[in-house]
């Protein structure tokens, strides 16, 4: 008896059905079965379904004799399924790599509840990927079961039927099976969330969910959308059948009435002539189902008018939205004016000189360089007042206690910095700050510089998509100094950059922690990512690509690496700023986390952290390389798509002939060379020696309070040393090494 049935009905798909077997057949979870189900297709779905039954004895196909719809399909496969889930996938998605085993795992820590919800991504014919909006109920949702009652929220999730696991003895039993219709999934969804006695959630992306240009029936403008009424007729007929469930009525008296509004509120939904005619259905449907004394919601409260006060509403909204848009417009023309007005006025305004304002990755908090130099101020220049600019109220909540802030936009975030002597960011101020005589702007950049940046976007369009590389050199002509780490960098900036601004040989403030760090910070940090004690810390930090629309490209499957590693260390990933609150992380990263199998340290906020924990670095192309060299300590970079990368972002030198350490090609080999020692042989050190040597020869520990005495007192202070100074962070951390060396 496999684990899972598969439940895939077909018709018309011929063009995306082999992609959907593969997805399933392909998993590293092989037991599980697929019942395919052609529902009488026109096309070549059928011969498609028959050589997949050929090669795989997992496959099994029913040709049905007539077109009997999606639900009807997906019941005349459910008698053949044997496996203890039904899964019912649609032939157009696709599950995502890993998804069967995650769900597996998932079911076998809950004890088989009735039902598994799990999360899904919106993929776009033009190649965007969006996470479900709701993801965060799932994350919420705990370790343990539930039922629907105990978290009523799990129902604001898209009632559909493939984003969950049903337990078939459970499905049987209370005898559920698919109405006809086009909206299917409606009197299926909510009967079994209602009647589920135990339901467990999966905080990741397990499938696709395929949103074709056309061809979709929720897509395409027909009478066929009043099928709706229907399916709710029947989920209230379940309901009134089962007199335990009464108290859901007033729920899904609103759900019904929303469900509905929402088809009459598309454009592409419904033909304009049948619009009045849809309406009153579900005015009447929704005066028929009203509960006694239940309160009507006021966005619903339009149905108990008439069609014609709701095309007023209508057109009342799509009016203020346009007069909205208009008073937008207006508001910028007197935003820029008052703006003239006061650049003129500030000019007579002195600056204050022991003002300093700090900004940190578009104002994200007290972070990155911008929060070492702060810190150096309050040290070495305590007579200087800094101000940090944050984005909203909510990141104010999360500073150090006693941290003057002010929110970007506001009066306040006006007055100071037209006042500020000092403006220090480690990416750009808005573009209406103005720059002011005799203000010091310094910027302290994220990083050594090994992909193409600023004007050098210029000749790699894809990498630039979405990017004013003039705007972003306007900025930058305001910068007054530019700190660097080494001559590699300084040449970068100022080809990237070709403003007029100064280079700063000051070293980078944030890695002063890591050239001063000793044996104790090493163990406060892991203690602080929750590295079980003599655990060896392999650290994997992917960076993003320009090559796929949202960055993300899994080169590296997470979880068989931790398993491969073995007992006795720990993998802590760390994926790129860009991919934080993307599908990057739904697809596994969180749960793997929350397994305890790796550790997710994406949202620490101090990278610094992260790099001190860690033995070994494995990244691709990742400045994260650039900062771990100064620790001394064993690089890996996986190189496996170098040609692909170049060609899309462009890079300022070959990292995989210059790499800090040993390279691999694939995985194969990444574990070859953990295997055989290579990752830390005389050769690897003898790289990264060479690599330490060009990129860390400024930073000296001292780069903090460099910048607070050269660039914001004017004092005299030594040149950093000509090479990098060995670090304290360099004794070997507690615990012994698992991975193979010489």
């Amino acid at each position: 008896m496999p684990r899972f049935s598969v439940i895939v009905p077909c018709y018309r798909v011929q063009g995306f059905l082999g992609e959907c077997l593969d997805s399933v057949l392909t998993q590293s979870f092989r037991d599980v079965e697929v019942i395919a189900v052609n529902d009488c297709s026109p096309d070549g779905c059928g011969a498609i379904l028959d050589a997949y039954a050929a090669r795989d004895e997992r496959v099994r196909v029913l040709h049905l004799e007539e077109n009997a719809g999606l639900g009807r399909a997906r019941n005349a496969g459910m008698p053949l399924a044997t496996g203890d889930y039904l899964f019912f996938l649609d032939s157009d998605d696709t599950l995502t790599p890993g998804a069967l085993a995650a769900m597996a795992d998932r079911l076998a820590e809950t004890d088989d509840p009735e039902v598994l919800v799990f999360d899904y991504a919106r993929t776009y014919w033009w190649g965007g990927t969006r996470r479900n909006a709701l993801a965060r109920v799932l994350a919420e949702a705990g370790d343990g079961t539930f039922t629907a009652a105990g978290r009523p929220e799990i129902l604001d999730l898209l009632m559909v039927v493939w984003n969950k696991l049903y337990r078939r003895d459970f499905v049987e039993a209370e005898g559920f099976t698919f109405p006809p219709g086009y909206y299917e999934d409606t009197p299926w969804t909510f009967p079994v969330m209602l009647s589920a006695g135990r339901i467990a959630a999966l905080d990741r992306i397990c499938l696709n969910y395929r949103q074709r240009r056309s061809g979709n029936i929720l897509s395409t403008t027909s009478r066929k959308h009043f099928d709706i009424h229907e399916q709710y007729e029947r989920v209230f007929a379940f309901v009134d059948a089962r007199p335990e469930l009464a108290h859901w009525r007033p729920f899904l008296h609103a759900k019904m009435g929303e469900h509905c509004l929402d088809i009459l509120s598309k454009p592409d939904r419904l033909p304009p002539s049948d619009k009045g005619e849809f309406f009153r259905r579900t005015a009447e449907m929704f005066r028929r189902h009203r509960p006694a004394d239940a309160e009507v919601p006021a966005g619903l409260r339009v149905l108990e008018h008439g069609y014609a006060a709701y095309r007023l509403r209508l057109r009342a909204g799509r009016a203020g939205a346009g007069l909205e848009r208009r008073a937008g417009r207006a508001r910028g023309a007197v935003a820029g004016r008052l703006e003239r007005v006061r650049t003129a006025v500030r000019g007579r305004r002195p600056l204050d000189p022991d003002l300093v304002v700090y900004s940190a990755f578009s104002h994200r908090g007290v972070l990155g360089d911008p929060a070492a130099v702060h810190r150096a101020a309050q040290e070495f220049a305590p007579g200087l007042r800094g101000v940090w600019v944050v984005r909203d109220e909510e990141t104010a909540a999360l500073l150090p206690p006693d941290t003057e802030h002010v929110v970007v936009g506001g009066a306040e975030y006006r007055r100071v910095t037209e006042r500020a002597s000092f403006l220090v960011n480690n990416v750009n101020w808005p573009g209406a700050l103005a720059k002011r005589p005799g203000s010091v702007h310094i910027q302290t950049h994220q990083g050594t510089p090994l992909k193409y940046m600023g004007a050098d976007l210029l000749r790699k369009p894809g990498a630039r998509h979405g990017l004013d590389v003039p705007q972003m050199l306007r900025r930058a002509d305001r910068w007054d100094h530019s700190l660097v780490a080494n001559l590699h960098s300084e040449r970068v900036w100022e080809r990237a950059y070709p403003c007029h601004f100064a280079s700063a040989r000051t070293g980078s403030p944030r890695n002063d922690v890591l050239v001063g760090a000793g044996p104790e910070e090493v163990r406060r940090a892991r203690e602080l990512l929750g590295v079980p004690a003599g655990d060896r810390v392999v650290l994997y930090a992917p960076t993003r690509r320009e090559y796929r629309r949202g960055g993300h490209v899994e080169r590296i499957d997470p979880a068989r690496l931790a398993s491969d590693l073995g007992p006795g260390h720990t993998l802590v990933v760390r994926l790129h700023p860009a991919l934080a609150t993307g599908p990057a992380r739904g697809l596994g990263l969180s749960e793997l986390h929350r397994r305890g199998v790796l550790i997710d340290a994406t949202d620490e906020p101090h990278a610094e952290r992260v790099l001190l924990a860690a033995d070994l670095l494995i990244t691709d192309y990742s400045a994260l390389m650039f900062d771990f060299a100064l620790l001394d300590r064993p690089v890996v970079v996986h190189a496996d798509d170098w040609e692909a990368y170049t060609a899309s972002r462009g890079a300022y030198f070959d990292i995989t002939a210059e790499a800090p350490g040993a390279v691999s090609r694939s995985y194969r080999e990444l574990v070859g060379l953990l295997e055989s020692g290579a990752w830390r042989d005389a050769e690897a050190e003898r790289r990264r020696s060479v690599f330490r040597s060009r990129f860390c020869a400024f930073d000296d520990g001292r780069a903090a309070e460099r910048v607070v005495r050269t660039l914001m007192l004017g004092e005299e202070m030594p040149a950093p040393p000509p090479g990098p100074v060995v670090p304290g962070s360099r004794a070997e951390p507690a615990g012994r090494d698992l991975l193979t060396y010489p």
